[in-house]
């Protein structure tokens, strides 16, 4: 494994915030990333209540998580929010990439959903085109926020030969929780770790004390 690739503490991001409140504390703990979803589900913002939830969090890069929606809204929602990426859970294709690319200058980060044992073919090229490649879990009719894990130990090897030959950064996701992100760090050493429903009271509801608690388990999961 490349020098750059061996385990170094992950950068932290909260996702699927409703409430400026949560926004607000992820930031005090420190987070790296806030994230709103705009692609469906219990959690989906409209626009106007997502830039309510991102007013708060001036010092941390807010990503907006998108499904189908065509380029141009994908951009115009990235510009109004000042969204510093878009996570792309829809069609990750070259021609959709290269149309969000063409108004839209911060990050791209494509998902790929893991069902099973072996990483989606799909994988090597979302490396290739997109800034960063997210990991979650695949459960029919979902796009994500489902507290479902991945087979983390399983995959390490594919995951480490596609990152051997694209030196791109890799995102974390899929039920991730205070009790289980140590194992999943040192299984894959991911650049970004992405958790939602794991520090949830209720769907969209964050409980500070599980945020914490996941912010000082990532803390404690690299010996110094």
């Amino acid at each position: 494994m490349n020098p750059e690739l061996s385990h170094h503490l992950p950068e932290i991001k909260f996702c699927g915030l409703t409430r400026p409140e949560d926004a607000e504390f992820a930031v005090e703990l420190g987070a790296d990333y806030t994230g709103v979803i705009f692609a469906g589900g219990p959690r989906m913002l409209t626009l106007e209540r997502a830039m309510e939830v991102l007013a708060v969090v001036p010092t941390s890069r807010r990503v907006g998580v998108f499904g189908d929606q065509s380029a141009d809204e994908i951009t115009r929602a990235a510009d109004w929010a000042q969204l510093h990426a878009v996570q792309l859970h829809g069609e990750t294709s070259p021609d959709r990439i290269a149309a969000i690319r063409q108004d839209f200058a911060g990050e791209i980060w494509a998902v790929c959903r893991v069902a099973g044992t072996a990483l989606p073919p799909l994988v090597e090229e979302a490396f290739a085109l997109a800034n960063r490649v997210l990991l979650d879990a695949y459960v029919p009719g979902a796009l994500g926020g489902t507290g479902t894990t991945i087979p983390w130990t399983d995959i390490a090897g594919q995951v480490r030969g596609i990152r051997d030959r694209q030196r791109k950064p890799l995102i974390l996701a899929g039920g991730l929780r205070p009790e289980n992100i140590a194992t999943a760090i040192a299984a894959l050493a991911p650049d970004v770790v992405d958790v939602s429903s794991g520090v949830e009271s209720a769907p969209g509801i964050k409980d500070h004390a599980r945020m914490r608690a996941f912010r000082d388990a990532v803390r404690a999961s690299i010996p110094t």
